[in-house]
């Protein structure tokens, strides 16, 4: 499947998660993750707030992977989306939140990931990206989430899952690391 086929269904389904009764089913809640529903520690990444919300990170998806596009198939994509969102789902556990919505988390960790692999490739520009993405999240971790977008999704920007985003992004890259530190080593 092309990668732009894919990103669409990712949007077609983050566009079905607006609708109330799946949405009530997906988002991301602590009680009821608490009372089993652990779909929801991954699923809460693809409900949002509201349409404006939903547009604006699916844009955002759009971008980053057109940035990132050499480094991508499907199916690298489809498990990066998978395992930041169940990272993000759980690592907010360990907050005081008690409901969550958004994919931006997710797109953090895209972005981290991709600088990454900019600066394996040996682009310099993918330690600006790097150092930029990680200088964002922990100025939001100081001063709070921008106004204007909190205005805009209403709701407070959770800055918590840009944070735990960018350090999925960055562990997502260690495997592959270590794989091939082990290859090297041999």
């Amino acid at each position: 499947m092309s990668i732009r086929i894919f990103i669409f269904i990712i949007i077609g389904m983050m566009a079905a998660a607006q609708l109330p009764a799946i949405q009530s089913l997906l988002v991301w809640q602590r009680p009821l993750i608490a009372d089993g529903e652990i779909w929801r520690l991954v699923s809460g990444n693809l409900t949002h707030t509201n349409w404006a919300h939903m547009i604006m990170n699916s844009l955002g998806l759009a971008i980053i992977t057109f940035i990132f596009r050499r480094y991508l198939t499907s199916q690298r994509l489809g498990l990066l989306i998978l395992t930041i969102s169940g990272f993000i789902g759980v690592s907010l556990l360990l907050s005081s939140m008690e409901w969550y919505a958004g994919l931006s988390g997710v797109l953090h960790g895209l972005f981290a990931w991709g600088a990454i692999q900019d600066i394996k490739a040996k682009d310099k520009l993918g330690w600006v990206l790097l150092i930029g993405v990680i200088a964002k999240v922990l100025w939001e971790q100081v001063s709070g989430g921008s106004a204007s977008s909190a205005e805009l999704i209403g709701a407070r920007v959770a800055v918590e899952a840009h944070l735990v985003g960018v350090l999925g992004g960055v562990l997502f890259t260690l495997p592959q690391w270590m794989k091939k530190r082990i290859a090297n080593d041999n």
